[in-house]
């Protein structure tokens, strides 16, 4: 090996970890108000009672979806589809409009590491205390307040993991095979697994997953435009950028507003400079906003340096939130809302599905008539049983016969039911023809459901 030829860079830079610097303003407050209220929903809802049952339950094993007072079935899955189209929609507007607010108030990974950061200040102290502690030899008071933070987080983690499968396991029951040891393996599997998931990304990865791991970085773009509202640093104001004295006169010293104080990196969760311009790591949290504001009270300089405004606005150009594609999307998300909103609350109460016996295309009787046998899957969605009144029609002289023939349906549950139909052999031409099944229910909300089906006469 020849040791006069020059160096060469290593291609893997050491990733270093990042101290955000604490920030007071309007959208600091905003976002944790967003993080703590998000954060009580997620973990005290599962503990809400509806109707004496968990008020939400994604109870798989019984194939329920319990929402307050509403319950969705398999054959309810379109619904589900049809929620996530919308929160697409919604996540498309909001982009369009105001850049990844999403990401800066609302994500779960911005709501976890909020969560994290503030137990690690508790524990490690403000920003320039932990650069402190890191870079300090281990000692006994560095070992507790390490040792203190990562038992916090494990707790904190381990609390989410067993919320999160409290939303599939009702989590009374939950918690009371947990005290006794008789968790299931699945039921251990997903808590550890949610634990872990929790504790990496919100406890080490954190602005990582912002800038690596999330696709939403990298395809926002493409719903940008120069009206979208985004975190901006405005250059004809602030440059050229430089120290002064606090009562000195920018214009006098050929300076802009920009004192290169550098606030808005050290308080920026993704480390970057927003004064380079837009960049994809960019969260649009607000954090560089409330700083400078803050530097610009000092100095006694107007707020907005750095603030939230359109491309079109830092070109001196008229901005619009009413455009082409906010419009669609507006006018989809409200047609497509409106119509889940009936879809969900108009829902038949009864379905019933038809299944022919495959193992027997027809029977012959002695007497002369032709008998098919089906199995009709009977559901009933209400909160109360229901007598279940059968009937067919389709073909002269057809009559049905049911085992049970009195057929009650419990509450939120399924019945099968096996049924016999009978038709004159010369009632119709050979071969297959359609019937119709109808299932009515009395009561205060009658309804009645009908499902088409084949019956066949033998060919000879």
């Amino acid at each position: 090996m020849d040791e006069t030829a020059p160096p060469v860079d290593s291609l893997y830079a050491k990733q270093e970890k990042i101290h955000a610097r604490e920030v007071q303003g309007p959208f600091q407050r905003l976002r944790k108000s967003a993080a703590w209220l998000l954060l009580g929903i997620y973990y005290l809802l599962p503990w809400v009672t509806w109707d004496g049952r968990q008020a939400v339950l994604f109870d798989l094993p019984a194939r329920k979806f319990y929402i307050f007072g509403i319950t969705l079935w398999p054959q309810d899955f379109y619904l589900l589809s049809w929620l996530l189209i919308m929160a697409a929609l919604a996540l498309f507007l909001s982009t369009s409009v105001a850049g990844r607010v999403w990401c800066g108030y609302a994500c779960p990974q911005t709501v976890w590491t909020e969560a994290f950061v503030w137990l690690q200040r508790l524990t490690e102290g403000n920003f320039s205390q932990r650069r402190k502690l890191d870079k300090a030899p281990w000692s006994l008071e560095k070992l507790l307040r390490k040792g203190a933070k990562r038992g916090l987080w494990v707790l904190f983690a381990a609390w989410t993991g067993f919320t999160f499968v409290g939303f599939f396991s009702p989590i009374q029951e939950l918690g009371a095979r947990l005290v006794s040891f008789e968790l299931g393996s699945w039921e251990t599997f997903w808590i550890c697994f949610y634990s872990l998931a929790t504790y990496g990304n919100a406890g080490h990865l954190r602005e990582q997953v912002c800038k690596y791991m999330c696709p939403y970085a990298r395809f926002q773009s493409a719903m940008f435009d120069r009206n979208t509202l985004i975190v901006s640093y405005d250059p004809q104001r602030g440059e050229p950028r430089g120290s002064r004295k606090r009562n000195a006169d920018p214009a006098k010293l050929g300076l802009g507003d920009c004192v290169d104080c550098n606030i808005c990196v050290q308080v920026c969760p993704t480390g970057i400079d927003i004064r380079d311009g837009l960049q994809y790591e960019c969260i649009t949290c607000a954090a560089c906003i409330d700083g400078c504001d803050s530097v610009m009270d000092k100095m006694g300089y107007p707020h907005g340096l750095i603030r939230y405004t359109t491309q079109n606005v830092l070109d001196g150009k008229p901005s619009h939130v009413f455009r082409p594609r906010t419009l669609i999307y507006s006018t989809l998300l409200t047609v497509l809302f409106g119509v889940f909103i009936y879809a969900v609350f108009n829902r038949d109460p009864l379905t019933l599905d038809v299944i022919r016996d495959r193992n027997a295309i027809y029977r012959e009787m002695a007497d002369g008539r032709v008998e098919n046998v089906y199995t009709l899957k009977l559901l009933n969605k209400s909160d109360a049983p229901q007598d279940i009144s059968l009937s067919i029609d389709g073909l002269p002289g057809v009559s049905l016969e049911t085992d049970p023939a009195d057929v009650r349906v419990a509450a939120g549950s399924m019945s099968s039911v096996i049924a016999r139909v009978r038709v004159p052999r010369d009632a119709a031409a050979p071969g297959g023809h359609n019937v119709v099944f109808r299932a009515a229910r009395g009561g205060e909300q009658p309804a009645e459901v009908e499902r088409e089906s084949r019956f066949m006469l033998p060919l000879n």
